[in-house]
């Protein structure tokens, strides 16, 4: 039986809605697999295009685990949290080798897939095959939060039981995707995190959160990230307009990218004598007379989730290919396009 909650938002969704997306409306459980894993840490916004690109270049999942790892991964380039793309390639190839390419039609055999939470687990489930599960992300906490004036913080295990539980109980069983779909636009677009639109709402004469005046305290967040601080120098050698690139491993960030040789420091050194010549004549054997010029890049910082990256680029014009790097890749500058680079190269090598 369906909630007054429901009610009112199934009652919006048909009235009101009208947020357009690509895959809204999807039944292509592949489709909604991809976009699912895009929009995981990405807005819409972001992630629309890349979806398109996906879609067009790998429109089925045949050809999406026949692709090169480097292929998939340069048109994954800029969007982040490259781990998604490299569980992307790995549930594509197993599901065409263990189910033929079919996805598997039950909650439980999708939580299975690597890179399947039971967010998208869900998600796949009820809008590729109508199931009931319910989706919750912090939409959903929002939205529920403010609505029945729930103080529980969304980030405590008694929180997240009490939200599963609310969120099955608000579910239309009988229309689980297209309710689903309705709860996240509804989120997105009318109950935002910052300024929702209280005034124009059709839940305003029932939410408690906005007749107590607390639609800006809720929903409650017990636990603060703590950013781990890093210090990169990318080194950009540079020999006869051929420049250097490693590929960083699986270990770290960026795992399975391309990258300038890198020194990570402790803190932000000053570039002087002493620390070119550390990292330069010390480290890697290069002599005074084989280095042309060097030229340093102001720092540039990122946030990552759990990391505040602060990076510079110090540019080396070599007069001859060190012996040390006789197993490097030396890239010319004109083909450097065709590696996948994390969006800080990217963005530096857009004003090269």
């Amino acid at each position: 039986m369906s909630t007054a909650f429901t009610h009112l938002l199934l009652k919006w969704n048909k009235n009101s809605n009208h947020r357009p997306m690509p895959w809204k409306g999807e039944l292509d459980p592949y489709k909604i697999w991809l976009s699912e894993i895009i929009l995981q840490q990405t807005r819409v916004e972001q992630g629309w295009d890349y979806y398109e690109k996906f879609v067009k270049k790998y429109p089925t999942i045949f050809k999406l685990a026949n692709a090169k790892d480097e292929q998939v991964f340069k048109l994954w380039e800029g969007l982040g949290y490259y781990n998604r793309c490299r569980n992307l390639l790995h549930t594509a190839r197993y599901i065409v080798d263990k189910y033929e390419g079919i996805f598997p039609n039950t909650y439980e055999a999708l939580l299975a897939l690597k890179g399947i939470g039971p967010y998208t687990a869900s998600a796949i489930a009820s809008f590729a095959f109508n199931l009931p599960h319910a989706v919750v992300d912090g939409n959903v906490f929002r939205v529920f939060s403010r609505f029945y004036g729930i103080a529980t913080a969304i980030d405590t295990k008694e929180g997240v039981q009490l939200f599963n539980k609310i969120a099955f109980e608000n579910l239309d069983k009988k229309k689980a995707g297209l309710y689903n779909q309705a709860l996240m636009d509804f989120g997105a677009t009318i109950c935002k995190p910052m300024a929702p639109l209280c005034h124009s709402c059709v839940m305003q004469k029932t939410c408690v959160a906005f007749n107590s005046n607390q639609i800006n305290v809720l929903p409650i967040k017990l636990k603060q990230i703590q950013k781990r601080k890093r210090y990169f120098d990318f080194f950009i050698f540079n020999y006869q307009n051929n420049w250097l690139l490693q590929k960083r491993g699986n270990e770290d960030i960026w795992a399975g990218l391309y990258q300038f040789y890198l020194v990570e420091n402790n803190s932000l050194l000053p570039v002087n004598h002493d620390y070119l010549q550390q990292v330069l004549q010390n480290q890697l054997a290069l002599k005074n007379k084989e280095v042309i010029s060097s030229m340093v890049s102001a720092p540039v910082h990122q946030l990552l989730t759990h990391q505040q990256l602060t990076i510079r680029f110090i540019e080396v014009a070599l007069k001859s290919k060190p012996a040390v790097f006789s197993k490097a890749i030396w890239v010319p500058k004109t083909k450097l396009r065709n590696y996948p680079f994390p969006k800080v190269i990217i963005d530096f090598l857009k004003n090269r």
